[in-house]
């Protein structure tokens, strides 16, 4: 992946992937923790992999508005995580 300081390695997977015609959507499982109140409560590590998720698939699928989700198993809840907190938790971003 291409950043501002540079070009790193990225190794992950996504546990759901949905594509249409219109948008795509990425949902990760997180079992290990009761999940936070809202989305700004998500730990940086978490948001960091659903940013790096969603610029790869912004790649992938050019013009397609790229979601991501955390699906907490533990409450059951399903959080969507918004494209702006998403852009500052990339790595090396501005602003975490």
């Amino acid at each position: 992946m291409q950043t501002p300081r540079g070009t790193f390695t990225v190794s992950g997977q996504v546990d759901r992937l949905a594509v249409s015609d219109s948008e795509v959507l990425i949902v990760d499982y997180k079992t290990n923790r009761p999940p936070p109140a809202s989305a700004d409560g998500v730990a940086l590590g978490y948001r960091r992999q659903l940013a790096l998720y969603r610029s790869l698939l912004q790649a992938i699928y050019p013009g397609r508005p790229v979601r991501a989700f955390l699906l907490w198993t533990a409450a059951p809840k399903l959080m969507e995580i918004d494209g702006k907190i998403l852009d500052k938790s990339m790595p090396y971003a501005a602003t975490p």
